[in-house]
């Protein structure tokens, strides 16, 4: 850290930065790190980073000869290494300066993709929990020199002093930290154990925890990573890491992925959530970089199409951001995002091809986003469009299925309409797709690339009402002065009234609103807020081109014959609202207010009339 100078200096002259301390370290707590806690994951990382120096020094030694040891009994948090160490020299030059790290200097590192921190600043971070950072360290580049010894305070001030080589025989360095009173929720022996666990578990190196008591050190990492390890059977591995998975995200799998990338040094797993998510929720994913953990919440280490997968992964060349809690946009980033996202495709490839049981679990569950991935995946729409549940006339079913029975597959663009034709599209033998979720319409016309014997087009009202069939002219006589009552009582929502037959005969109307005719609609309020005006007139030409809403009754239901031989105007005006009423609840779309009314107005006018009927 570097002191501020208190000398003064000549006009002109260039001058150094002050830096004060404990606003730095508020900087720190509050807008780089999410938490305190952090500050053992720093001091983790020093060690680790001196191991893998050590390691460079002496590359002939085994792979777990030097380790890290915790400490931590209530008074003090202790982080022990046998790395690379330093000299006083390194003290004077690394930890008396804001911002420059000891991974650095040449002298230490060949090349800086060996380490995990980067920045330099980590050691502050201590300064969180602590109003003072005691390091003793002794180099092993350096065997002969001294041990030496660096006190830092939050002040902002420091000592260096050498110590005789007997300080520390071994090289190394411990890092001691007298915690403050306010920081004992993440310095307790038992906090210190479950924070070493949690950023530490996958270390290469064997990192050890003492609270003081008689004993070896329990094991932080004893074992490795699972996807590290050997398994007597291809069996025994899908369970292990189903039970791994099982262990880190708090769910059982639907199935796990194996994820490795050699060129970027990744491994991992991604389980397949067993429940559906709403689309486009992105899951945070655990992210370590060379065993330590960086992220439980690295959204972007897959396409967001992927949102039916968490991932837990260890990857060599990601690079962290400066709080080392995130991943640094980089084409490194994106080349592993885009490699993840081919392993999701072939997985799902290798389900189609020899595991139908687990695709059609897996399609049950998370439909929507093999819908959202096939709009853009030219491979995946051909692989499983034709196995995707839609809503259709005949049921819940796939587009296979459905295709062959009808070979013209027509399609509403909305839920509304689909509801509104249903009954009567199925009746009338047409097979209709519901478009109006997320990716369905856009799909189904799709279907032709892959069954090019199918025809799919829009659902038109006109192509509805061809299918329905017309009454005879005596009935059609019969029932004229009541049809053109109900067009003037449904004349304010710009609805006509049919006449005509068709099953289900249970069905006494159907209301065919199509979007012109709800758009016209909106242009009619428009025109009647502008009457008189130039506006008005020409939406009110506009009106007269438009199409409208069709109430259509049907003759071969009882309560419509009923209803067409009124002869009581009132009464067949109330009737034919009545009706309308009922059609527009059956097509299961929101009511505007003027409709509801008309509903609890004609039904309370056929109760009055039924109660004057009888008395």
């Amino acid at each position: 850290m570097t002191l501020p100078e208190t000398a003064p200096n000549p006009s002109g002259a260039d001058r150094t930065f002050q830096v004060d301390l404990r606003g730095l370290v508020d900087l720190l707590s509050h807008h780089l790190y999410s938490s305190p806690r952090v500050y053992l994951r720093e001091l983790m990382q020093n060690a680790v980073d001196a191991l893998t120096a050590r390691h460079g020094l002496e590359p002939a030694a085994p792979a777990d000869a030097f380790g890290i040891r915790l400490h931590a009994d209530g008074s003090v948090v202790r982080v022990e290494d046998d790395g690379v160490g330093l000299t006083e020299a390194d003290v004077h030059t690394f930890l008396a300066t804001i911002g420059r790290s000891s991974k650095r200097a040449e002298q230490l590192v060949e090349q800086r993709g060996d380490f995990i921190g980067q920045f330099g600043i980590g050691l502050l971070s201590c300064f969180l929990v602590a109003d003072e950072i005691h390091v003793l360290s002794r180099s092993a580049r350096t065997p002969d020199a001294p041990a030496v010894e660096w006190r830092g305070r939050g002040d902002g001030s420091y000592t260096v002093r050498a110590l005789p080589a007997s300080a520390r025989p071994r090289p190394g360095t411990t890092v001691t930290l007298t915690p403050r009173a306010d920081a004992g929720e993440w310095t307790r022996p038992a906090q210190v154990q479950a924070l070493a666990r949690h950023f530490g578990s996958l270390l290469r190196h064997p990192v050890t925890f003492s609270d003081g008591t008689d004993g070896p050190g329990a094991p932080v990492n004893s074992e490795a990573a699972p996807w590290a390890r050997t398994y007597p059977t291809p069996g025994a591995r899908s369970r292990a890491l189903a039970a791994y998975g099982e262990e880190v995200f708090g769910f059982t799998p639907l199935d796990t992925i194996e994820l490795d990338l050699p060129a970027v040094g990744l491994k991992g797993i991604a389980c397949v959530l067993p429940e559906a998510v709403p689309a486009g929720r992105r899951h945070g994913h655990r992210v370590h970089v060379k065993g330590m953990l960086l992220s439980e919440q690295a959204e972007e280490i897959l396409p967001e199409w992927a949102f039916f997968v968490r991932c837990v992964v260890d990857a060599e060349s990601l690079r962290p951001t400066a709080s080392r809690e995130s991943l640094y946009e980089d084409d490194t980033l994106t080349a592993v995002r885009d490699a993840l996202a081919e392993r999701l495709r072939a997985w799902i490839a290798r389900a189609a091809a020899s595991d139908p049981d687990l695709l059609g679990r897996f399609l049950q569950t998370h439909h929507l986003a093999v819908k959202s991935l096939a709009v853009h995946d030219d491979e995946i729409l051909r692989m499983l469009l034709p196995w995707l549940p839609f809503e259709t006339t005949d049921g819940h079913t796939t587009l296979d299925e459905f295709a062959r029975t009808h070979r013209t597959v027509l399609v509403t663009s909305s839920v509304e309409e689909f509801r509104q034709v249903a009954a009567i599209a199925s009746a009338a033998g047409l097979g209709v797709v519901n478009g109006g979720y997320t990716y369905d319409r856009e799909l189904v016309h799709r279907l032709p690339e892959i069954r090019a014997e199918v025809t799919v087009a829009d659902l038109d009202p006109a192509t509805l009402t061809a299918h329905l069939d017309p009454v005879d002219r005596e009935t059609e006589l019969a029932a004229a002065a009541y049809l053109a009552l109900a067009r003037d009582a449904l004349a304010v929502f710009d609805c006509d009234v049919a006449l005509r037959t068709f099953q289900p005969a249970s069905a006494p109307a159907l209301l065919v609103d199509s979007r012109e005719a709800r758009h016209e609609r909106t242009r009619s309020q428009l025109a009647r807020e502008q009457e008189g005006g130039l506006w008005g007139d020409i939406l009110g030409a506009l009106r007269q081109e438009a199409p409208r809403a069709q109430l259509i009754l049907n003759q071969l239901n009882p309560l419509v014959r009923t209803a067409v031989a009124i002869d009581e105007p009132e009464l067949a005006r109330t009737s034919a609202e009545a009706l309308y009423g009922q059609a527009a609840l059956l097509s299961r779309r929101p009511l505007r207010p003027a409709e509801s009314s008309l509903i609890n107005r004609s039904f309370l006018d056929l109760l009055a009339h039924a109660l004057r009927k009888d008395s």
